[in-house]
């Protein structure tokens, strides 16, 4: 069993604009620059990074909390992680925690250092902060 990818990110927005550039196709692949279509209800699939990534909406509270089965599609087709991102509201704008759990030891440096690389720094250009 591999460690748990714990991360926390603040930026300077709202945690309702967080959990839309997540959850909405068109702002998801916006700010990623990479194509993406989310269905935004439990039980939803989705599929994202123009195919590289997807998964399975386990559980949607809005606003506040997103948990995902979540997989590669480069990885062994038995292998899934789970996915929690749960976003708040901080001093000067909002925050993320991510916990992402089972990414297979593999792929691990890998998904590890592809959060930061793929989302963060990307949102932070898209926001203009």
């Amino acid at each position: 069993m591999t460690a748990a990818i714990q991360e926390t990110v603040r930026f300077r927005t709202t945690p309702h604009a967080l959990f839309e550039m997540y959850l909405d196709s068109k702002k998801h692949s916006k700010s990623t620059g990479m194509k993406s279509r989310i269905n935004r209800k439990a039980g939803g699939r989705f599929r994202t990074f123009a195919g590289m990534l997807e998964g399975k909406n386990l559980a949607i509270v809005p606003d506040r909390q997103i948990v995902q089965a979540w997989r590669a599609t480069h990885w062994k087709k038995e292998d899934w992680s789970i996915l929690i991102l749960t976003f708040s509201k901080v001093p000067g704008g909002a925050q993320i925690d991510l916990v992402h759990v089972g990414v297979p030891a593999y792929d691990h440096k890998g998904v590890r250092q592809g959060w930061p690389k793929y989302y963060w720094k990307p949102w932070k250009k898209f926001l203009g902060k």
